[in-house]
């Protein structure tokens, strides 16, 4: 679901966790991924929100739109186009279009009885969003993570690592691990818990270290659905964050003149 952007002089934190989203989000609504890319022909967007507490600072997305296509067969493309905002305690708040990220998952291995499905997820933040405003980061980043996933009846576990591309002035490159632990205990409401580690990407600064988020998934129909999550840090600087969508799920067929979405006939 998420990127981590930069900070400076007394705390701004804008749009945290955006890169290692992914998505989004499971992804969504945690930031350790999945190795599982949208089927074939089939659509995932989300009207999100990612907010951040750090001493002194208010950050996030307000919100950001994710697209996600199965292209083909085990693989999807990715997008997400955020509105970001920064609201520190001292000075101007600011408000406006941030880093765009865009993505492919690709999955190279399925699942069986003893083997977990594995993918990659390489994600690309093009600098879109103001720096001078902290909106952005000025800056090409890349992060290159590699995730497992195995399910047993109403349980999944996912997780994985990745090293992060940062190696710009003050900054460094960095690395983040993170498992999830979920279960589906209704037949539309799924609970899950994550623990993550980032290590440190700016010189100054320690960043996220680790931290943790507790959240469900609600599905109110095949294609309307409610994620919500929330966290902080375990030993760095975040009070607090979350992270809430809606997503709307549909397959090609939305796009042929006179025919429902998939899940839709009869009503």
């Amino acid at each position: 679901m998420g990127t981590i952007r930069r900070l400076a002089s007394a705390i701004e934190l804008t749009a945290l966790g955006m890169t290692l989203a992914g998505s989004a989000y499971g992804g969504p609504p945690f930031f350790t991924d999945d190795p599982e890319p949208v089927d074939y022909q089939h659509w995932e967007f989300y009207v999100a929100s990612q907010d951040a507490k750090v001493p002194g600072d208010w950050s996030g997305t307000g919100p950001h739109f994710e697209l996600n296509y199965g292209v083909i067969s085990n693989m999807q493309l990715h997008l997400i186009a955020p509105l970001a905002y920064d609201a520190p305690s001292v000075g101007s708040a600011h408000y406006g279009y941030g880093d765009t990220e865009l993505g492919v998952k690709f999955r190279f291995i399925e699942e069986t009885n003893w083997v977990p499905q594995v993918g990659v997820f390489p994600l690309l933040e093009v600098p879109s969003g103001s720096s001078r405003e902290n909106l952005g980061t000025g800056h090409l980043q890349g992060f290159l993570p590699v995730w497992l996933q195995k399910s047993w009846g109403d349980w999944t576990a996912y997780g994985g690592g990745g090293y992060g591309i940062n190696s710009f002035a003050g900054h460094r490159n960095w690395e983040f691990v993170g498992g999830v632990l979920q279960k589906q205990v209704l037949t539309n409401v799924l609970i899950g818990a994550e623990v993550y580690h980032q290590t440190q990407l700016q010189v100054d600064f320690p960043n996220v270290g680790t931290a943790f988020n507790i959240g469900t998934v609600i599905d109110f129909s095949d294609q309307h659905h409610l994620l919500v999550s929330a966290g902080r840090s375990i030993d760095g600087p975040t009070i607090f964050q979350c992270y809430v969508a809606y997503q709307f799920t549909f397959d090609n067929s939305l796009f042929q003149f006179g025919s429902k979405p998939e899940g839709d006939a009869g009503r």
